[in-house]
């Protein structure tokens, strides 16, 4: 058996799945479909994250695949439904990265109420001392919501309780006692928009999420308000953000995603990084780190060695 892997994730895996296949790391982390298409032919295990595209195209030059094992928590970039008709089994790590994307919200909550960022341009840069210039707000008796209040969510409003913040969330597909056991107020999206000091997504893309949170969205929220999208690109309307943004109707955005971000890594043909979001001070945006912790990389790479073994009857 062959086992590709094709972006970076834990030693642990390679060391392991090796004592019982072939294991080879592409040149390049991550491949272009296209690369992918031409090393896949022969592949048995597949160790991958969040790129490039798995379509129909992948998957049929994939003669041999059995297993799929996706080191991050979200599948919107696999057609799993082809690959269930083609009797391959995929397998993501649901909850591993959650403690790691929280404290990243948290820090980027914390970061746009105190102006961290721009203080230290100010300082670095322009050579200036002007603690008057980053006069912020603390966390401390605000509102935070909750879009999406699975295992992340509810790790997100845990610290925030911490920080003395009241938590109010939406996710219609709890029952009643996950709001309760986690001190949060269940609300509609709008209920949410309308009332939260901080808003934070943390939802899969489809088709029901794509463009959710929109000009519409927006209008419901305070002025001062801030958004922070720890998902996925594209259930954030960028362009409808970007002005808000430069007309002063919300008070920041960060994010971990863009809709975009394949661009970046020249995985999306003929396609260039660029945003008008780029031109807001009232920004920030980080390279998809949510999962990028040693503490994360470990944990998911043992539930995916294990997920595999499972699947192929190893050891």
């Amino acid at each position: 058996m062959k086992c590709l892997i094709i972006d970076v994730v834990h030693e642990a895996i390679a060391q392991e799945l090796g004592k019982y296949m072939e294991v080879k790391v592409s040149e390049k982390l991550p491949p272009a479909k296209d690369e992918l298409k031409a090393m896949i032919g022969d592949v048995d295990v597949l160790i991958m994250r969040v790129d490039p595209m798995i379509d129909k195209e992948v998957l049929d030059a994939a003669k041999n695949l059995k297993v799929i094992g996706v080191c991050s928590v979200g599948l919107n970039h696999i057609d799993t439904k082809y690959a269930e008709e083609k009797g391959i089994k995929v397998f993501n790590a649901p909850g591993l990265n959650g403690n790691a994307v929280a404290e990243l919200t948290i820090c980027k909550m914390l970061e746009l109420s105190r102006h961290t960022i721009p203080a230290h341009r100010d300082v670095t840069v322009n050579q200036k001392w002007d603690k008057y210039a980053f006069v912020g707000r603390e966390l401390r008796g605000k509102t935070l919501g909750v879009l999406g209040f699975g295992r992340i969510g509810q790790r997100v409003g845990e610290i925030a309780r911490v920080f003395g913040m009241k938590v109010v969330a939406y996710d219609p597909y709890l029952p009643a006692e996950i709001f309760t056991k986690n001190e949060a107020t269940s609300m509609s999206i709008a209920q949410v928009c309308e009332v939260a000091d901080f808003v934070t997504i943390h939802m899969p893309l489809n088709d029901e999420t794509r463009n959710l949170f929109n000009a519409k969205s927006i209008a419901e929220m305070k002025d001062d308000a801030v958004v922070l999208n720890m998902s996925r690109g594209g259930i954030v309307n960028e362009q409808d953000m970007y002005e808000a943004l430069k007309a002063g109707r919300i008070g920041g955005y960060a994010t971990d995603v863009m809709e975009n971000e394949l661009a970046a890594g020249g995985l999306t043909e003929g396609a260039g990084f660029d945003s008008p979001l780029f031109q807001c001070d009232n920004f920030i945006v980080t390279p998809h780190l949510g999962a990028q912790t040693v503490d994360a990389s470990r944990d998911i790479g043992q539930h995916i060695i294990a997920k595999v073994k499972e699947a192929l009857n190893l050891g």
